[in-house]
């Protein structure tokens, strides 16, 4: 057979579509689809939307990587309140781009949507630098006595507010620069789209990987102010960037209020039966949205177990910081951020994202094993599940070698830290960053390529919202935790005083349970591809039934006996 033909598989003979006409069947598969590579004007769109992630997620984790730190440095707030507030920002701003998809999809635009979202941002950014300049150092004292600048209630009002903001402007980016750079590439064929994810993946890991190990070093020890100001910048930059090129992109206009309509199919059909909905069966709405909603609603059981997967990675920005803080930290004379071992979470990714994309994921296919996304998302949560057990190794080790002796001094809190090296966070570190690479990355790719094209910023969105939504889940286990053992606290304000371990066994446990719920849900979820090929070839047997006449235009059907004649 030609290249120039695409195979369609049918219970009763082969079928055959004509790759140069017009594809009314969507996508049927990498093997099945001739791969395209990109062109130069092409290359740079993508190149620009991903330099535009990096910078983004610099900024990003440049702001998270020591907010409990600047919290208790700066602001005086207790480690407790600190975890807290640390954890309130990340789970907000990924319950953020929920809104920000609907957004997109109704009203703006995706390109719009991530424009003005990034100028959000940057008020943002521009209000946490505010927040955190020394005004009695720079502009010294007045004649009686009192510091120029602002009061401490003034410094927590731009802190909190800047946060707020940033929330709002990453939530607003988050949710559609994804799908904006895969519809990019989407007419390339599947294969583009999970690399272009992986990539997009890589480059965020990249960004990450400056932020912790060259912001948080200044913000440690030079000053917050600089510090944040570099994340200013970044941002600023990413800005230029992506209008850059604006005229190059391509864009697909906002469609109408998605959730609304969404919403109203539900309601119409009580969350039970939506053929009540269809516009065939008398309903109100057209039986193209209620599958659409159909298609969402199926993704949820995936998303909820997804859920306390970022439960667990949101313990790097709070646990294990706070026990970072409180372990060696030293190389010789030189002391190392305490953020610094986040690093080796996005050292795992940025090895793991080519050798997966280019080696092993090949490999496999070639000798028909390649994983599905849910069977690579449940080695994810598996993985991360080991991280926190191996945390809590590493804590009954830390504390044995507690000795009082080591009082370390990070942004001006000094901390009664442990003789053993902070390195030895290194194994849970990076067996959180190998999970993301399974369970993080294929989610991205799994929710895109589920969600109908007009919903998919939504969904994006969702999936984003599960992290958010991990966040908060961590601070209900802690909080319960706190409550449950107050006589004998396993997670009290001073780590040194607490049972940490006891904890990170607990949410061990937890995922562990957790994932043995992922199994039969993933098990009895049916790939929205596989139904794409059903319906296609369904249309195609009804339409080689139909009077030539009245067949769709620009489509040619051939079948495998007529093949040696291609």
């Amino acid at each position: 057979m030609t290249s120039k033909y695409r195979k369609l598989s049918s219970t009763t003979e082969t079928l055959y579509i004509k790759d140069s006409e017009q594809d009314r069947y969507g996508t049927f598969g990498e093997a099945e689809t001739p791969k395209r590579k990109l062109n130069g004007n092409r290359l740079v769109v993508v190149l620009c939307i991903l330099f535009t992630e990096l910078c983004e997620r610099l900024t990003y984790y440049s702001i998270s990587a020591n907010l409990v730190l600047f919290c208790t440095s700066i602001l005086k707030i207790d480690s407790g309140n600190a975890t807290t507030v640390s954890l309130v920002f990340s789970g907000t701003s990924y319950l953020v781009p929920v809104f920000g998809g609907y957004i997109a999809d109704a009203v703006a635009g995706r390109y719009n949507a991530i424009l003005g979202a990034g100028f959000i941002y940057i008020l943002g950014l521009f209000l946490l630098v505010t927040s955190a300049i020394g005004y009695e150092t720079w502009l010294g004292v007045r004649d009686d006595g009192t510091h120029y600048g602002f009061s401490g209630d003034a410094r927590m009002t731009f802190f909190f507010v800047g946060l707020a903001l940033i929330s709002i402007g990453t939530g607003g980016i988050k949710a559609n620069v994804g799908p904006f750079g895969a519809e990019q590439v989407k007419d390339l064929g599947p294969w583009a789209i999970q690399s272009f994810f992986n990539w997009f993946y890589w480059f965020i890991n990249a960004g990450s990987l400056v932020a912790y190990a060259g912001v948080a070093y200044i913000q440690q020890e030079v000053s917050f102010a600089v510090g944040f100001a570099v994340p200013l910048c970044s941002m600023v930059v990413a800005q230029i960037v992506f209008v850059a090129v604006r005229n190059r992109y391509i864009h697909t206009e906002p469609t109408g209020s998605v959730l609304a309509e969404s919403l109203s199919v539900c309601c119409q059909a009580n969350c039970t039966t939506f053929d009540r909905a269809r516009e065939s069966n008398g309903g109100s709405h057209a039986d193209v949205t209620v599958d659409g909603v159909i298609s969402v609603i199926r993704v949820l059981p995936i998303f909820l177990c997804v859920i306390f997967f970022w439960a667990i990675y949101s313990q790097m920005q709070s646990t294990f910081f706070l026990q970072s803080e409180r372990m060696d930290i030293k190389i010789g004379d030189f002391q190392l951020p305490a953020a610094f071992l986040n690093a080796f979470n996005t050292i795992m990714i940025l090895l793991f994202v080519p050798l997966m994309d280019r080696l092993v994921y090949p490999l496999l296919k070639k000798i028909n094993r390649h994983p599905s996304n849910l069977q690579r998302i449940g080695v994810g949560l598996v993985l991360s599940g080991l991280s926190v057990f191996v945390a809590g190794g590493v804590e009954i080790l830390r504390k044995e070698h507690l000795t009082g002796d080591n009082q370390q001094i990070l942004a001006g809190e000094t901390f009664n830290a442990s003789s053993m090296s902070v390195f030895w966070q290194v194994p849970q570190f990076a067996l959180v960053g190998a999970s993301e690479v399974f369970a993080s990355i294929t989610g991205l790719e799994f929710a895109f390529s589920q969600a109908p094209e007009v919903m998919q910023g939504l969904v994006m969105g969702m999936f984003l919202m599960t992290n958010g939504l991990g966040n908060y889940v961590s601070i209900a286990v802690i909080a319960i935790v706190k409550a449950a053992t107050e006589s004998d606290p396993w997670f009290p304000d001073e780590m040194n005083n607490g049972k940490t371990e006891y904890l990170f066994f607990l949410l061990g446990g937890l995922m562990f349970l957790n994932f043995i719920c992922f199994i039969p849900v993933a098990k009895c979820y049916k790939y929205k591809k596989s139904q794409e090929r059903d319906t296609a070839n369904a249309a195609v047997q009804r339409d080689r039934l139909l009077p030539t006449s009245r067949r769709t235009p620009q489509t040619t059907i051939v079948s495998n006996r007529d093949i040696s004649q291609l």
